[in-house]
């Protein structure tokens, strides 16, 4: 699914009316009654719903939910922000159309004391403004949404919460936006909503389809794009009748030290699910039991230093090099790392403790192969890249950094962002919170190496890698719930994942 900035949901909605052809309220109406499905499904008539709307676009999506939920038997008050201008277009088309119904209560907010008071007794409504505000909210508007926020009641907002902007939230206010417990948002997610510090505004959102043109949506081009389903399937390669382990490619992983073998283990076993031909996973020589008896699938090459990583095989015999789960930042093993580098000529996945050592010494970052992949957690790629204020901000030196180094970033967490050295930048889709646990990244490690052992573009290795980690650790939670899940269990999944993806 592309996502679209706000300025280009715009441009697709005027596209819509103009080419399927359809009047401006009449998408509103499709849009509102997508809504309002969706509310009499999951809320009680046995509640009073408040709605609140504003003079714009948002707002007349709200008088028009306002209105169908009235014949739905619901009863409902309208409160609408009155700045002293008249209404004009859709807006004041269902203000009058409410009138003429003739069910609902209508009022004008023009001062804090025509503000209604909220109880666990109403669902709130908020069509104040939608996505395409460029400031914070002020004045009567912020004082209205602090009651909102002070509320018990239910809050679903309209598209966006109030206040809330589709990108770039850096300078907003956030006393000054509404916090939803459900948001509704139209066709596409806006931008914001997969940052982390925005899940307060939002609660749970959902995609609702109102039927934008195709034709509008396939003509805009955007940077960002939400990973499906359908999208990882047509990247997984089909397996020949004839295949054997010599075309599924031979990876290698350096990984592993002392008190930190079990990450070696996890990125193997994992490599080896996501379908390598061969692996063969270098460790310390005092790890020589330990991954020869956790992964026998995997051969096994030895360092000549008992705890740590200092030297590598020849590369000749290897199609990737993957490096980083369980290492350590000890002087031989950054050593080893930048001769590794020097040396590496293929694709490479690189991850924890090697991405720590090339945070030490930034001049590295040139010997890493292009199109190679980092998996950083935030934490990581803060170290890696620098600091950044908000997650748009991140998401900016994200996009930069994979320009600059032509390498894919996997920047981890809840919808992961990929980006790529065209620019293009990916969110993932799948994934929960039970996943927040040691080892994760180590399996995601692995999955990726496998994949690009495969040959995979590595594009297409990280995306469908995050993908199908994600998928695996939501067929965990199903079994193993949030608190319970480890990062076996997202190995245990793998096979469970690709069946339902190919």
């Amino acid at each position: 699914m592309k996502i679209f900035t706000t300025k280009q949901i715009s441009e697709i909605d005027r596209y819509t009316i103009e080419h399927e052809p359809i009047a401006d309220i009449d998408l509103m109406e499709r849009a509102s009654l997508q809504m309002v499905n969706w509310l009499v499904i999951n809320c009680s008539n046995e509640k009073k719903v408040v709605v609140f709307a504003g003079p714009g676009n948002n707002g007349g999506d709200a008088l028009a939910i306002a209105r169908m939920m009235a014949e739905y038997d619901f009863q409902v008050d309208v409160f609408l922000l009155d700045f002293g201008k008249e209404l004009k277009g859709s807006p004041l088309i269902n203000w009058n159309r409410l009138e003429e119904q003739n069910k609902v209560s209508l009022c004008k907010i023009r001062t804090e004391k025509d503000i209604p008071e909220l109880s666990e007794k109403n669902v709130v409504i908020d069509g104040l403004f939608g996505s395409g505000l460029s400031r914070p909210l002020e004045g009567l508007t912020a004082t209205l949404v602090k009651k909102i926020n002070a509320r018990n009641a239910l809050v679903v907002a309209v598209d966006i919460p109030s206040g809330l902007m589709g990108e770039d939230n850096s300078k907003n206010i956030q006393e000054q936006i509404v916090q939803a417990d459900f948001t509704l948002t139209l066709q596409f997610p806006k931008i914001s909503f997969l940052f982390p510090e925005n899940e307060k505004f939002l609660g749970k959102w959902e995609v609702l389809p109102i039927g934008l043109h195709p034709e509008g949506i396939a003509k805009t081009e955007s940077l960002y794009g939400l990973i499906s389903q359908n999208c990882v399937t047509q990247m997984l390669p089909k397996r020949s009748v004839f295949g054997h382990k010599g075309i599924y490619g031979h990876a290698l992983l350096i990984a592993g030290s002392y008190g930190k073998m079990g990450a070696a283990i996890l990125a193997s076993k994992a490599c080896l699910r996501a379908g390598v031909g061969l692996l063969t996973t270098h460790v310390p020589r005092l790890g020589c039991t330990i991954i020869q008896t956790s992964v026998p699938e995997a051969m096994a090459s030895f360092d000549q230093h008992d705890t740590m990583f200092t030297e590598f095989p020849d590369l000749e015999q290897f199609d990737v090099v993957g490096i980083g789960p369980g290492l350590n930042q000890k002087p031989n093993s950054q050593r080893a790392l930048f001769q590794l580098l020097e040396t590496a000529t293929k694709h490479m996945v690189i991850d924890a403790d090697a991405l720590n050592i090339l945070a030490l010494h930034p001049e590295w970052l040139e010997e890493i192969p292009q199109n190679s992949i980092l998996t950083p957690h935030p934490g990581e790629f803060t170290r890696l890249v620098g600091m950044s204020n908000n997650s748009f901000e991140r998401l900016q030196l994200q996009k930069k950094f994979s320009e600059k180094y032509k390498v894919i970033i996997v920047l981890k967490g809840a919808y992961s962002s990929i980006s790529l050295p065209d620019g293009r930048i990916y969110f993932n889709s799948t994934g929960n919170p039970g996943m927040a646990t040691a080892g994760s990244g180590d399996v995601l490690t692995g999955i990726i190496l496998g994949l690009l052992s495969q040959g995979i573009k590595p594009e297409e290795a990280a995306i469908a890698g995050v993908f199908v980690h994600g998928l695996a650790g939501d067929i965990a939670k199903k079994e193993k719930s949030e608190f319970g899940l480890i990062a076996s269990d997202i190995i245990d999944n793998l096979s469970r994942a690709f069946l339902e993806i190919i």
